[in-house]
């Protein structure tokens, strides 16, 4: 049978969204304020749970919204009738998952799923539902649809409480390992610029680039210094004080000197543990 082309749509932006994500982490993050990524990255930063739900939704491409209220009637009729072969969250047990079913995928309200559950097919063990109304049919597809939607979609995940540390501890270690950078003064309220704990975790374990990360490259056409757009092991872009952007290739007698305010940042993430973590988040969750 022929690839879904739902399922290639979304495995397709997830690749590409992986892609996305190795080639700034390896080039250092490109610089995000003054830029429409930048500007992206901080507004979905920004959004609600509900809104970053609905924007990774649309970016995937998942189809209709599953209905909440059919899919806790078909919950029950699920695991009554099919849980035994694909688990209690279709996830697969001795029948396959049904998450990248293409039947699953393909339909929006049970238009296509109705009728195949009524159907069944025998020949492969799937028996028919046909003594089940309608009705009871799209509760069980938009029962299936909310695990798709569970699975696949990222920005609807919940997050639980992360303030699970000790504050003491937190403090300690801020003052061993961050107060030779940042000062008391400069992290004062810093729990009041984030609008949750899991925001203000991630806003201090790796900030947002501000534009800061610059450098000077000299090479046989001369010397330029700016702020850097781009770079990798084979190139670097910077722009310069003059609002023009330049490329230059990383070859022999090139020499790259690059100022990261951040470098120190990225060691941390490297050493990080995760009590200590959680302990620095309790603590400057204190700080508002």
């Amino acid at each position: 049978m022929g690839r879904s082309p739902v399922r290639h749509s979304i495995c397709a932006k997830l690749l590409a969204v992986a892609a996305a994500l190795v080639a700034v982490y390896a080039t250092g993050q490109q610089a995000q304020k003054g830029g429409q990524e930048g500007v992206q990255q901080q507004g979905y930063r920004n959004m609600t749970p509900g809104q970053r739900a609905a924007a990774t939704r649309a970016f995937l491409g998942l189809g209709a919204v599953p209905d909440n209220a059919a899919a806790a009637r078909g919950e029950p009729l699920f695991e009554q009738n099919c849980a035994f072969c694909h688990g209690l969250k279709a996830r697969g047990a001795t029948g396959p998952s049904l998450i990248t079913s293409d039947t699953v995928l393909e339909d929006n309200h049970g238009e296509r799923l109705a009728p195949f559950l009524r159907k069944g097919v025998m020949e492969k063990g799937m028996p028919s539902f046909a003594t089940m109304t309608d009705e009871q049919l799209r509760d069980i597809a938009e029962f299936l649809h909310l695990q798709v939607e569970d699975v696949a979609n990222r920005g609807a995940y919940h997050v639980l409480n992360i303030l699970v540390g000790n504050a003491a501890k937190g403090k300690e270690y801020v003052e061993g390992h961050c107060l030779s950078c940042h000062t008391a003064e400069t992290l004062a309220h810093i729990a009041s610029r984030f609008r949750t704990p899991d925001q203000l975790q991630r806003g201090w374990v790796w900030p947002a680039r501000d534009g800061a990360m610059t450098a000077t490259v000299k090479s046989a056409a001369g010397t330029i210094s700016g702020r850097v757009t781009q770079i990798s092991d084979f190139r670097i872009a910077v722009e310069t004080a003059s609002g023009e952007t330049k490329t230059v290739d990383r070859g022999p007698g090139v020499q790259v000197q690059i100022d990261d305010p951040l470098a120190t940042h990225q060691q941390l993430v490297m050493t990080l543990k995760n009590d200590d973590m959680h302990d620095v988040t309790a603590y400057l969750e204190t700080l508002k």
